[in-house]
């Protein structure tokens, strides 16, 4: 009697859902215009009212609104017990496919799933249906028929098979469809469908992440899927055992109790198939293994071993020939770092604390090992743990499955004695525990008590052996990538790079061995070109994209957070000394290329206003210190305030006093090397405004000759000294009169007749032997950016010469032509300023004429060009023949001096002396074409013949800048400047 009315009504629900859907597919097209109704003059149609309600009423009614109420109707009637009613199977799949087509349909929808009600209403439909109905082998098609068609429905049909699981208790729908995808066939080639498996993945994906506990049951199958041509697929089988690992690890932190050996195996199980997954043909593969790694190292129950061998991968990832791997491996070791369970030394990870811990826990437990002697209950101890310590302290491998539980954030004192909370001793308390609750002690339980705590301290120091052991291996691991980091830091892809600071940042947090090269090394990225689209990005495996930071913005953020932000708890005098020494020490042992760009990264934050004002009066009172501080200290000041001076002139103008008494008197006489940075601090003096491009404006300050800067420079440099680091003081003393000099020839003029005099003024002893209190300083390297000569003596030969009117000082000689050699081409510089500063007054005179004709104005404009050109011609006549041969040239005096000792090595051996000879001759040939082309064949000959390296680097650099200045010269002899990539000196052929 309820079969035909219950046919009847399903029937006509599915025609309602059809025609409904119908109806919404008429009104998303193009809507067709109602013709024009003819009624009487004055008259009103009643047809016409009656057709405009009906569309008012249509337009009010939504067929998406009403899917969730016919669902529940469709629900209502799968609920009812209807296996009486139909006898026969095909009639009730018959009936059950009527009420379930519909949501079938609205499946296909993408619009509608992207709704939670209609989603919601669809999967109760089919879950009805699967339970009370026996829908579950038709369910089992569509849903996989589904997957091949529709890509919109991989989570989607994910959710419904964890709903039937949870809510309706009916895992049985999905294991069948696990297995038949695990023993689908999905292709790989080029022809092959890439949707298809890329859908199946994701569907897999999400079914793992809500139910991992049944995914786990077909894992057996799902493996087969590892062999799959399309990597889709063996992403997915990787995102399993992942979640599977993760669901494992929190159903034992819930319980709170500890792992069984079968959990453990299979743990261990499923990260040797992760761990496999690292070597995948595919690198999308790869990444993915490296990414859910990052996600396993959440887990607290992460034991050691399985740490060290995501290390040892990550590590090895390094080196892998795709940029998404390296980074993928990079990211994994930052996760690494910052969950490790190694917290003895308040997390700190420096190699020195953890051998020396690792030592003092060895030797203990060697004292306590002969102290207990072979008792029983040590053999036993030694049975569980020493094969697995010793396999660690020997081959830098993870111990075996006794291995101690991971302590994550523990206190050192639950570390030190966690052997109570370990799964082997809990194996011996049994056996002793009954002793413990003896009321009378004889010697027999005294003994075996005795025995028991031994036992258990043995135990304890076992562990601590073995906990450091473990350490010191993750911290090589971390100082094995620190090197293959700095390597990152050159890519040319923006995610890896950052990624490379990230991990610098956080090694340079605990203390990593290597990891202040590193933040050093990196430094260099401040003159990275950022995009300026924020829309750049990196595309990920799924098809979306990343927002990256630019390189030189994460690299600004990573200095402020480890050398210039607030520690909490400091007072505020200490936050500001602590920055300050932060900043001095960036200078310590740095090259001339690292603080070229930690000036640079200064300037940027000094104009952003992220330097207090406090800091930079702290920098100038340990430079003015009256106290005798390390002299690194000290110049390390002047240093960062000459860079901060840079974007800021104010912060030296006030303290231009304290400069020329601490910098070029009190200290400087006996630091050269910080007299040599209070002069390039004194240069930042005259503005930092960069000259415009095509713009005759010169906005640097210059400083009338009387100034009491240009006395202290000039008695720096006279002030007499055997150490070689005069020569950098030497070039930045001149740089800096050149910078803020309006008549920097005249100072220079004095200067070298000065040191004319004292070169070649009668000795009153052996010419070459060092005065008494002047240093000798024969190891030290110059920093001035220019190579001298190596193991410099100076004396100009092996043997002392006897007293002679005709015998000179080598050393001060060298001084004097190193002078006339830096004069000459900073004077070349000098004299371009003067003939733009020429052009600028006569543009400002032409300009005044405002009131002109254009025909005359075009006349005058005509004339200024003729004149600028007659300005440069006359500059470059003063550069060609006045310099270098004018009769009242001071530098001719020194051109055919610096050509003879140049070219008779034989005659002048002393080092020091060819060195700087050579160094002023080249320059000499920058100057002048007519002196270029008269000796620059010297030169070559010099390349040739010259067994000194740095003399021969020094040429080849010289060679450049005069093939730049006279390009034609140069040229018929450019087959000479290859000849230095044979040599045999690495910094030639790198020069060359």
């Amino acid at each position: 009697a309820h079969k035909i009315p219950l046919e009847m009504y399903a029937y006509l629900l599915q025609w309602f859902v059809s025609v409904a859907d119908k109806v919404r597919q008429n009104d998303q097209g193009p809507s067709t215009p109602a013709p024009k109704s003819r009624r009487g003059r004055g008259g009103k149609s009643a047809a016409s009212s009656r057709a405009k309600k009906a569309q008012q009423q249509q337009q009010d009614w939504s067929w998406a609104d009403s899917i969730p109420s016919t669902f529940v109707l469709i629900s209502k009637v799968l609920r009812l017990q209807t296996q009486r009613i139909w006898t026969t199977t095909a009639e009730r799949d018959t009936f059950v496919s009527c009420l379930t087509r519909p949501a079938y349909t609205v499946l296909e929808s993408e619009t509608y799933m992207k709704q939670d009600e209609i989603k919601t209403a669809v999967y109760k439909v089919i879950c009805y249906a699967v339970k009370h109905s026996g829908h579950g082998p038709n369910a089992q098609i569509a849903i996989v028929q589904n997957l091949q068609f529709f890509e919109h429905l991989a989570e989607p049909m994910a959710q419904l098979l964890h709903i039937l699981i949870n809510e309706f208790n009916y895992p049985q729908l999905a294991d069948e469809v696990l297995r038949q995808v695990a023993l689908m066939t999905f292709g790989g080639g080029a022809a092959a469908d890439t949707k298809g498996p890329r859908t199946f993945s994701r569907f897999l994906i999400k079914f793992a992440e809500a139910s991992p506990r049944h995914a786990f049951k077909q894992i057996a199958l799902l493996l087969n899927q590892l062999d799959s041509e399309a990597y889709p697929i063996r992403i997915a089988v990787v995102e399993i055992l992942a979640f599977i690992i993760q669901d494992l690890s929190a159903e034992n932190e819930a319980e709170g109790s500890t792992q069984t050996s079968d959990q453990k195996k299979q743990i261990n199980g499923l990260y040797d198939l992760l761990f496999e997954r690292t070597l995948d043909l595919s690198s999308y593969v790869r990444v993915r293994v490296f990414a859910v790694m990052v996600r396993l190292c959440d887990i607290r129950g992460t034991r050691p071993k399985q740490r060290l061998a995501m290390t040892q991968a990550a590590v090895s990832a390094l080196e892998d020939k795709v940029a998404s791997v390296r980074k993928s491996g990079a990211a994994l070791l930052v996760q690494l770092a910052l969950t490790h369970p190694w917290t003895r030394y308040a997390s700190e990870l420096d190699i020195e604390k953890w051998e020396a811990g690792y030592q003092k826990s060895k030797a203990e437990l060697t004292e306590l090992e002969a102290k207990v002697g072979d008792g029983v209950a040590v053999r036993e101890v030694e049975g569980d743990l020493d094969a697995d310590e010793t396999a660690m302290a020997v081959d830098n491998e993870g111990a075996g499955d006794t291995e101690p539980e991971d302590n994550g954030g523990n206190s050192d004192d639950a570390m030190s004695v966690d052997g109570e909370d370990r799964p082997t001793p809990k194996k011996k308390r049994p056996k002793l525990k009954p002793r413990k609750s003896q009321m009378t002690v004889d010697m027999t339980s005294e003994k075996a008590a005795l025995e028991h705590l031994q036992t258990l301290q043995l135990i304890e120091k076992r562990l601590d052996k073995r906990y450091h052991a473990e350490g010191l291996v993750f911290i090589r691991c971390l100082g094995d990538a620190v090197e293959r980091i700095e390597v990152l830091l050159g890519s040319k892809n923006r995610a890896e790079v950052l990624e490379a600071i990230e991990f610098l940042r956080i090694a340079h947090e605990f203390k990593v061995q290597g990891a202040d090269r590193g933040i050093k090394k990196m430094l260099h990225l401040v003159w990275s070109k950022d995009p300026t689209s924020s829309a750049a990005g990196t595309a990920a495996e799924d098809g979306g994209t990343t927002e990256l930071k630019g390189v030189r913005q994460r690299l600004l953020e990573c200095y402020r957070q480890l050398y210039f932000e607030a520690t909490p708890g400091l007072e505020p005098k200490a936050q500001v000394s602590r920055i300050a020494k932060n900043m001095i020490e960036l200078t310590y042992n740095a090259t001339l290329a690292e603080l070229t760009s930690l000036e640079e990264l200064l300037r940027i934050m000094m104009e952003d206003d992220q330097i207090h004002s406090d800091v930079i009066a702290k920098l100038w009172a340990v430079y003015s210190k009256m106290q005798n501080l390390p002299s690194d200290q000290r110049r390390g000041a002047i240093v960062i305030l000459g860079m901060l001076g840079l974007a800021r002139r104010s912060v030296l103008t006030s303290h231009v006093h304290d400069m020329l008494r601490i910098g070029l008197s009190t200290y400087g006489k006996t630091d050269l090397k910080l007299a040599r940075y209070t002069c390039v601090a004194l240069q930042r003096l005259n503005g930092s405004a960069k000259k415009i491009k095509g713009s005759l404006l010169d906005k640097t300050i210059r400083r009338p000759m009387d100034d009491p800067i240009f006395a202290s420079l000039k008695a720096a440099i006279e002030r007499p000294t055997r150490s070689k680091e005069w020569f950098g003081l030497a070039e930045q003393a001149i740089n800096t009169v050149y910078a803020l000099g309006d008549h920097p020839d005249e100072l220079c003029n004095d200067l070298i007749k000065q040191l004319t005099a004292r070169a070649f003024a009668p000795k009153l002893g052996a010419a070459d032997q060092p005065r008494e209190g002047e240093p000798m300083d024969e190891d030290a390297k110059p920093e001035d950016g220019i190579q001298m000569a190596e193991g410099i003596s100076h004396s100009p030969s092996a043997t002392p010469k006897p007293i002679s009117d005709n015998m000179g000082d080598a050393f001060e000689l060298s001084q004097l032509l190193f002078v006339v050699g830096h004069v000459a081409i900073k004077h070349i510089v000098w004299l371009e300023l003067v003939e733009r500063e020429w052009k600028r007054q006569k543009d400002e005179r032409e300009g005044a004429e405002k009131h002109a004709k254009s025909k005359e104005r075009e006349e005058l404009d005509q004339v200024a060009g003729n004149a600028e050109d007659e300005i440069g011609e006359r500059i470059s006549a003063v550069r060609e023949s006045e310099l270098l041969y004018g009769p009242e040239s001071l530098l001719a005096l020194y051109g055919p001096l610096l050509v003879h000792i140049t070219g008779s090595p034989h005659k002048y051996k002393n080092k020091t002396l060819r060195a700087a000879a050579t160094l002023s001759f080249s320059k000499f040939l920058c100057v002048s074409s007519q002196f270029c082309d008269k000796n620059y064949l010297l030169l070559f000959r010099l390349l040739n013949q010259s067994k000194s390296a740095n003399i021969r680097s020094n040429i080849v650099i010289a060679l450049g800048d005069v093939a730049v200045s006279f390009n034609s010269i140069i040229d018929e002899n450019s087959n000479e400047l290859y000849k230095g990539l044979s040599d045999k000196n690495l910094v030639v052929k790198k020069n060359t």
